[in-house]
């Protein structure tokens, strides 16, 4: 069976009745749980899985499918309007999304959110149907010594998340070195940094982090400057029609990155997140005007929704063809295709063919829904912002709280989130950007865990990085990176 007419076949499953009303569940669902800070998919996946049990597996893991791709869809609202990331993956869309609702463009800050995930979703949906097979094998060419090399190459743009001072924005990243070492070290078993609280063993989660030093701090200034008047520019919700500029704006930033938030979603372990940082952090390194990003810039709120979405899309290349979970969330759903019978690999297009090209037809009717669903709801998803001050402190603090108990149903997690909420409040008061803090704990834990493997592996020996030439290549252009706007400076310390 080729790929039109296996997609053709997948096609009669996602339109036909059953299909079209699961596809519709699955994302729903997804944008709801998107917007929730702290539910996220892999809880509502988990959730799901006892329900499906007496389903077809088609028609199931459509379903389920259209609940991973629909919350990161949905988790840019929470992002934009509260500063609150529904999920991980929407943190980057914050930066710039958050600044463009306070300017009164919430509703444009929503369309262009859509507009980008739409876009970013499909373009990865055709890539997926046209080179799984080859993109499989790349995946399987990255060992430990090309993923520390990759997570090396993103650490060297942290220069690129500071506000102004790249000494802060380093010592920033420090702290959330720092961070993210507390638990127990996956390769010795012994504990690390927990000074003795049996409730740091297994560290802090991502999102005590996220939302603390994001939605809890600006909380905190949101009631210190309680007394100041408020102008209405910030309820503004403003039109959702998008300028000749803004389409242009977004061109770049949404062609570029759809290739490239697919292709590091392909890669397991990488996922959205990651995606979402490296996108945005590209397009201000190639931005005629950098320092528009994170003061409402278009295309730095276009290239991290694009890119996540399509890593979404990205994470089912290792999951369909080998049977290996390219995030978190796949993770889970490869435990749904077990239960359901149904072993995804290599023979999965030939053994269950309904199952694979069902799942990428859904996936193009799915965004559809996604764009119907979401465009219209923007002049009532930003209503948010009128919402008066003082109930929308109570209600972004009561999420918050609700999203990270449930998470692990332990109120120590909620004592950790209100110290990073204090931590987030006293970086924003000396300017230290929390963006790089963010970055340095996504990536930390992978970075170490892959340089101690691969040391593994050579007994020690840096050489084997000077054998894998995937490895070498990124590690010269992260040096590059770094070395680049030193000589810059020095430059122009010798001129003047």
């Amino acid at each position: 069976m080729d790929a039109f007419s296996g997609l053709m076949s997948g096609f009669e499953i996602a339109f036909s009745l059953e299909g079209l009303l699961f596809v519709f569940i699955g994302v729903f669902v997804g944008t709801f749980i998107g917007m929730m800070p702290g539910l996220g998919p892999i809880s509502a996946i988990a959730i799901m899985i006892p329900i499906t049990y007496s389903m077809d597996p088609s028609i199931a893991l459509v379903m389920m499918a259209g609940v991973y791709y629909g919350a990161i869809f949905g988790g840019s609202s929470s992002s934009i309007l509260l500063n609150a990331p529904g999920v991980a993956g929407t943190v980057a869309t914050a930066f710039d999304g958050y600044p463009m609702a306070k300017q009164g463009k919430a509703g444009k800050a929503l369309a262009i959110a859509a507009i980008a995930s739409f876009t970013g979703g499909t373009v990865s949906v055709v890539l997926l149907m046209l080179f799984t097979p080859l993109l499989s094998a790349v995946a399987i060419s990255f060992g430990p010594a090309e993923y520390f090399a990759l997570m090396f190459l993103g650490l060297t743009a942290i220069a690129s998340l500071a506000d102004g001072s790249a000494i802060k924005a380093f010592i920033s990243a420090t702290l959330g070195f720092m961070v993210v070492t507390i638990g127990i070290d996956a390769q010795t078993g012994t504990s690390r940094f927990t000074f003795g609280n049996p409730n740091l063993l297994e560290g802090i989660d991502f999102l005590v982090v996220a939302l603390g030093l994001f939605a809890l701090a600006e909380v905190c200034t949101l009631v210190l400057n309680r007394n100041e008047k408020d102008d209405g520019q910030s309820k503004n919700i403003g039109s959702l029609r998008l300028s000749k500029q803004d389409i242009k704006d977004m061109s770049g930033p949404v062609s570029r990155q759809s290739f490239l938030g697919f292709i590091i979603g392909v890669l397991p372990g990488a996922g959205a997140t990651i995606a979402s940082f490296i996108a945005y952090i590209t397009e201000k390194k190639i931005a005629k005007n950098p320092e528009e990003f994170g003061k409402g810039s278009v295309k730095g709120l276009a290239a991290p929704e694009t890119a996540n979405n399509a890593a979404t899309s990205g994470a089912f290349v290792p999951l369909l063809s080998l049977g290996i979970p390219g995030s978190g969330t796949t993770a889970v759903l490869l435990g749904a295709f077990l239960v359901l019978g149904v072993q995804p690999g290599p023979l999965l297009v030939q053994d269950r063919p309904e199952i694979f090209w069902g799942i990428i037809a859904s996936m193009y009717v799915g965004n559809i829904i996604l764009l119907v669903l979401n465009l219209p709801l923007i002049p009532y998803i930003s209503k948010i912002l009128k919402i008066p001050r003082p109930l929308l402190i109570s209600l972004v603090i009561i999420f918050s709280l609700i999203g990270v108990y449930a998470i692990s149903f332990n109120t120590f997690d909620l004592y950790m989130l209100l110290a990073f909420g204090v931590i987030g409040f006293f970086m924003r008061m000396f300017s230290f950007p929390a963006a790089p803090f963010i970055l340095a704990f996504i990536l930390g834990g992978m970075m170490e865990q892959a340089f101690r493997q691969t040391l593994t592996i050579s007994n020690g020996s840096f050489a084997i990085f000077l054998d894998k030439p995937i490895a070498l290549s990124l590690i010269g252009v992260g040096l590059l990176t770094i070395l680049f706007p030193l000589l810059k400076g020095r430059r122009k310390y010798k001129v003047s």
